[in-house]
């Protein structure tokens, strides 16, 4: 079998594969882990990632996320590399009136599914983490969301990959899936993934998979860690501690096509919204600006299963915000499709079925 793109998604589904025994083979058009998943957070959220209308997500997002414990000590135990798994919690946070009524609504919602919140005051946000600023209202705690560093998650899963066996090839552009040498091929080629068919399968539905923007910053503290401990979500962006000094703040969204320009409008917009809540981000070094391609699908939510019209084919892509989270559960999903099982789930294809060949990726 082959996987096409190196990202987190691809590796693990090489990775796991190779574990039930099949011959893989894995191919990305650039270096391997060096499109979404190096622009990722690796924000590990499904209770702030919750949404309503998103109900069927929030099930995957939450299994995975009960998953990466052991699927971080599982590649750290094969490959020596940890990856920086850290069970923080994080904080919402409401700097006035309107955005405090916001973080209301969204504590009635996580009640109401179910989900752990705790709905505490400015002066309480502010005893867990001193450096917000003093004229903060409200928060939102959310202790079951943590995070990673994706870079290491990537660097584990190529080290996996490589001790088991899977043969990976970068810098590799495939065009045509019909040249790949294999009678199963996974398309996780992230914002690319529709381009993967181009030619090759004729059969096959090319599914609605298209690139949303996101511009970030890295940051360091040189005098270490202490600015916060845990992920602050607010208005227009969110702030990720590495736990060593080193900070990830994110992300626009942005509708522009395969542009990865960093604009100086963005980074100014990030910057702003992160100082109102914590006016020591300003203290911080900027280590990269960059930007990142996210998949996005018009529901949100991955394709994950066989192409219906062609069983050559099988995707596992347009994670769009989530796809550190639901790395380990996608990989068992399509290890499972590949060896003969058929997992019913509502991320399949098929809700798609009316995309044709050669519709906008």
């Amino acid at each position: 079998m082959a996987v096409v793109g190196g990202g987190v998604i691809g590796l693990a589904v090489a990775w796991r594969a190779r574990q039930r025994g099949l011959e893989v083979l894995l191919v990305d058009r650039g270096d391997l882990g060096a499109g979404a998943s190096r622009a990722a957070a690796g924000m590990l959220a499904p209770v702030a990632e919750a949404d309503a209308q998103e109900r069927d997500l929030l099930v995957h997002n939450l299994e995975s996320a009960r998953r990466w414990p052991s699927f971080a000590a599982e590649l750290a135990d094969v490959t020596g590399v940890e990856v920086g798994y850290r069970a923080c919690g994080s904080l919402l946070l409401a700097r006035d009136r309107d955005e405090a009524e916001h973080v209301e609504r969204e504590r009635a919602l996580r009640e109401r599914l179910g989900l752990r919140v705790e709905r505490i005051l400015g002066s309480e946000a502010r005893r867990r983490e001193p450096a917000l600023a003093p004229s903060l209202r409200l928060a939102l705690a959310l202790p079951d969301d943590h995070a990673v560093e994706p870079i290491r998650v990537t660097a584990a899963l190529i080290e996996a990959c490589s001790r088991a066996g899977v043969q990976l090839r970068a810098g590799t552009p495939v065009t045509d899936v019909a040249a790949l040498p294999a009678d199963r091929v996974v398309i996780a080629a992230g914002a690319w993934s529709g381009e993967a068919l181009a030619a090759g399968a004729p059969g096959a539905r090319r599914m609605p998979v298209r690139p949303v923007k996101g511009q970030a910053l890295r940051l360091r503290d040189p005098s270490g860690p202490g600015l916060c401990d845990r992920v602050l979500r607010f208005e227009g962006g969110y702030l990720v501690p590495r736990g060593d000094g080193r900070y990830y703040l994110g992300a626009t969204m942005e509708e522009r096509g395969f542009d990865t320009a960093v604009t100086a409008l963005g980074v100014y917009e990030l910057l702003r919204e992160a100082a109102e809540v914590l006016p020591g981000i300003l203290e911080l070094e900027i280590d990269e600006a960059f930007a990142g391609l996210r998949p996005g699908t018009p529901d949100n939510a991955p394709i994950v299963g066989t192409d219906p019209a062609d069983e050559r084919i099988v995707w596992a892509t347009g994670h769009f915000r989530n796809g550190i989270l639901l790395c380990p559960l996608t990989a068992e999903l399509v290890a499972d499709e590949l060896t003969g099982g058929r997992p019913d789930h509502p991320l399949r294809p098929e809700r798609f079925a009316t995309a044709t060949e050669g519709a906008p990726a």
